[in-house]
């Protein structure tokens, strides 16, 4: 008769390992019961209890109302434009100081500092971020755009650093044995590990602007959400129904051409 292996033990935790997970879980629901009273939670049933409201606005909003779709499609097409300069500017921000920020690139005294503005960029929302460059600039585009550029940076700076963080050392040290100076160390040995990434992470920004920049309407800075407020504010639900299914085809023709750039590159 042959002899089965023996069956392997499951793999054990120690005690400290479990309470540390205890701690943690036992801590975040804490905060959750902690956070119901002011969270209003307890309005959840209000969300039910209006039932003839909602019903007069699901009859509006199963009946679109696409009497001004040619402004729609044009109010939309300049969000897209305002995410695409909004992202684009957040990576000139994005890549030197996600290189600064980078701890196997960085001495401590560049990238601590790097860190810490990178923090500051992506805490400020961007609707604050927005109404400081309309006192700056005026109402208009712009002001989203550098609102955009602001926050993404920030937060696209912190992904790239952890991009640079994770890259291998063997082709930077290939690099380096050749003699080459700090710079083409990072464009020969760090670039061509991180570029695809790089790359996925502005594109997944880009989707996300697409969507945020409609919210910066409500601080003057144009596009469709204007529309959107305004179809709100004056009741007209069929209006906005019309004007929410051009976001969601924009938005959604936008990943589909991001996940298919990202296929080709990753």
């Amino acid at each position: 008769m042959t002899q089965t292996a023996p069956i392997p033990r499951p793999p054990t935790r120690s005690l400290g390992d479990r309470a540390f997970s205890l701690l943690i879980w036992g801590g975040l629901a804490a905060l959750l019961v902690a956070g119901f009273r002011g969270a209003e939670i307890g309005k959840m049933g209000s969300l039910f209890a209006g039932g003839a409201n909602m019903r007069a606005l699901g009859a509006e909003f199963i009946r679109p109302n696409f009497a001004d779709w040619r402004l729609y499609v044009a109010h939309m097409w300049l969000t897209i434009q305002m995410a695409l300069w909004g992202t684009a500017l957040a990576m000139i921000i994005a890549i030197p100081l996600g290189l600064a920020a980078a701890r196997n690139l960085s001495p401590i005294w560049i990238q601590q500092p790097a860190r810490r503005l990178l923090d500051v960029l992506r805490s400020v929302p961007d609707l604050v971020v927005g109404a400081i460059f309309v006192v700056a600039v005026g109402l208009g585009p712009f002001a989203g755009v550098m609102a955009l550029a602001v926050n993404t940076g920030g937060v696209l700076g912190k992904l790239f650093s952890e991009a640079v963080e994770a890259i291998e050392p063997g082709p930077v040290e290939a690099v380096r044995a050749t003699g080459a100076a700090p710079l083409q160390q990072i464009v020969w040995g760090v670039m061509p590990q991180v570029a695809p990434l790089w790359t996925s992470y502005a594109l997944y920004r880009f989707e996300s602007n697409a969507r945020a920049a409609t919210v910066l309407s409500l601080i003057g800075a144009g596009g469709i959400g204007q529309d959107v407020f305004d179809s709100i504010n004056s009741f007209a639900f069929d209006q906005t129904s019309a004007i929410v299914i051009v976001i969601v085809i924009a938005v959604s023709a936008i990943d589909l051409i991001s996940q298919l750039i990202r296929t080709r590159l990753l």
